[in-house]
């Protein structure tokens, strides 16, 4: 179980086998919510099912989502390319347990939740435990809030004492601090309360889970690399623009090779958007696709000296390695490349 595409039906599998319904990814683009340009997590699309909005089709439902982030907390342009673990696009892979008072075991919480993230981890993709650790919250005084000593209790069952890192709201211990190799992989996130206005927290009548697992990281670790853009994600796109211009990728942080993980991170997210209903404009969210086009045509045209258009003719190879999971691509790969060579 090696390819990216082996890793990713691993997860579905294994949570269809915890009776998850598999749903396709949403869109993109958002077209029906005014606080959000693009999908930037996975839990988007449930957003009503957690509010009590409207009614899940399952308790239980797993996923892979496409997500955006470019700008704001979670990202910014600049980096991507420049780093080893930062994309525009990504994909969000997430189990979730929608629950409902009236049917308690229809759903699940953290005991289980816990459980099967140590199972997939170790006994499916079978990561080395001892290059594992994990983190709960460490509770909040301001708030009122204890140490989630149930999660606490729930790891101790898997994972040696000192392994359990407690964190606070802002951060997790570890990651990204001093070594690029320290990563996040997985984020289990209990939903068991909601702020109200005046700040304070109020107990749901439902508890809910909601997972993300990002696709990216989890290929580089089960692959043994260094850099996501060393994983067959992206070897592909790699391969073939160095075709295109006559230069070999050196994996290096010279300019050309971080204009190689540019242009392969930024096709993906110009080609998906596209497919899913955003055209390159002036404003909104046309506007950073434009703005994300143009940072790739200038990193080429500047460090790998090609002088004519270049990003349209990558979408095959985009289109063809994600048909099977993401088939809108592979159906208006014409049209994606005209609006592409055009723009």
């Amino acid at each position: 179980m090696n390819t990216a595409a082996e890793i990713r039906q691993a997860f579905l599998d294994f949570f269809k086998s915890k009776q998850h319904i598999i749903v396709p990814s949403a869109p993109i683009v958002v077209k029906n919510d005014p606080t959000l340009l693009f999908t930037n997590a996975g839990m988007n699309q449930f957003k009503d099912y957690f509010l009590g909005n409207k009614t899940a089709p399952s308790a239980r439902i797993a996923d892979t989502q496409k997500c955006l982030r470019v700008s704001g907390k979670h990202n910014d342009l600049e980096e991507v390319g420049v780093d080893t673990y930062h994309h525009t696009m990504f994909e969000m892979l997430g189990n979730w347990s929608f629950g409902d008072p009236k049917n308690p075991t229809a759903g699940y919480f953290k005991k289980e939740a816990i459980a099967w993230s140590w199972e997939l981890l170790t006994e499916v993709y079978k990561l080395d435990k001892d290059r594992l650790y994990v983190s709960i919250f460490e509770g909040d005084e301001k708030e009122g809030l204890p140490k989630d000593e149930e999660a606490y209790n729930e790891w101790k069952k898997v994972i040696a004492e000192d392994r359990i890192l407690l964190g606070n709201k802002k951060d997790n211990e570890l990651v990204n601090k001093d070594h690029p190799q320290v990563i996040e992989i997985w984020n289990n996130v209990f939903i068991q309360f909601n702020r109200k206005k005046d700040g304070s927290l109020e107990l749901l009548p439902a508890k809910h889970v909601d997972t993300g697992m990002g696709f990216e990281r989890l290929v580089r670790v089960l692959q043994g690399k260094q850099s996501n853009y060393d994983t067959d994600i992206f070897s592909g796109t790699i391969i073939a623009i160095g075709k295109i211009v006559g230069k070999n990728y050196q994996g290096q942080n010279d300019k050309p090779s971080i204009a190689f993980r540019v242009l392969a991170d930024h096709i993906r997210a110009i080609s998906f958007t596209i497919a899913d209903g955003q055209l390159p404009s002036n404003s909104g969210a046309g506007y950073v696709i434009r703005r994300i086009l143009r940072r790739a045509v200038r990193y080429y045209y500047t460090y790998l000296a090609y002088k004519q258009p270049l990003l349209h003719q990558l979408v095959t190879v985009i289109a063809q390695q994600f048909k099977d999971v993401f088939p809108e691509l592979w159906q208006q790969q014409e049209f994606v490349a005209k609006v592409i060579k055009e723009e």
